[in-house]
């Protein structure tokens, strides 16, 4: 059975909370730590505004996890996971607006399913010990400055401005993403319809791959790279990346500029 958590501000608190039928239910503690929590109150989602559903020490991302999407821009499909870090402030919620620098050149989406760890974890050894770190997943937009990518090598500045990672809504525990459908619309056309089905790293063999380098912390994330079909994005589009069994991650774009 799947659940649905996450975080909202309600009158300037931040609550842990569980998303059912429309409503979010206040959760006496950590979902992460204690995902039975007994929940408070109920309050309507209009009345709440959502949070990244975790607070990520690290944001650790793949690249060129998809074949697809690798050939479509030009790149070989790696031997072995591409890791890249995004950092953490570039984190943001559903409903958040993505700040994109003036003339920076093609900025592009990126929908892609990511997975939270729930337990500290290094060093693994087996796919098995592997998957029980991971407490459930989200949606993330792994988005990327283009040409600032194909410029400096290294993806420090491309993917890790401010408002670069938005994630969410909820995080989903319980839930088989062997073969979930993933698409993404720009201004609500199609602009990118996959499938995790074409995940070249399977999300538990990333856990164990990234443990062997670095520890991983409950709340950590891992976007897990993006099907084929990304494109740009410009001031005043609309992004919403939909995934089965998750729900929708909304953002609008906004030039630094412009951001009201």
């Amino acid at each position: 059975m799947t659940k649905h958590f996450g975080r909202v501000m309600v009158e300037g608190q931040i609550h842990f909370v569980r998303w059912e039928n429309g409503q979010v239910g206040l959760l006496r503690d950590n979902f992460l730590t204690n995902p039975d929590a007994p929940v408070t109150t109920w309050r309507a989602l209009e009345e709440v505004k959502i949070l990244p559903p975790v607070e990520p020490r690290t944001v650790l991302a793949v690249g060129r996890n998809y074949q697809a999407h690798a050939a479509e821009l030009g790149n070989a499909v790696p031997s072995e996971p591409l890791f890249f870090l995004k950092q953490v402030g570039s984190v943001v919620g559903d409903g958040a607006p993505v700040r994109i620098p003036v003339d920076m050149g093609r900025i592009d989406f990126e929908g892609e399913l990511v997975l939270v760890i729930g337990k500290s974890c290094s060093q693994l050894t087996t796919i098995e010990e592997a998957a029980q770190c991971i407490w459930g997943y989200t949606i993330g937009n792994d988005v990327t400055a283009r040409d600032l990518q194909k410029k400096d090598g290294q993806w420090v500045r491309a993917k890790g401005y401010d408002t670069f990672a938005p994630l969410g809504p909820w995080v989903v525990s319980g839930l088989d993403v062997e073969d979930l459908r993933l698409v993404t619309t720009i201004n609500h056309a199609v602009r990118q319809d996959g499938t995790t089905r074409h995940m070249i790293f399977k999300p538990a063999d990333l856990v164990l791959r990234a443990s062997q380098f670095m520890t991983l912390e409950p709340g950590d994330v891992i976007y897990t790279g993006t099907p084929e079909g990304i494109g740009p994005i410009k001031d005043g589009d609309l992004v919403q990346i939909t995934i089965d069994g998750i729900g929708t991650l909304s953002n609008l774009i906004k030039t630094r500029d412009s951001l009201t």
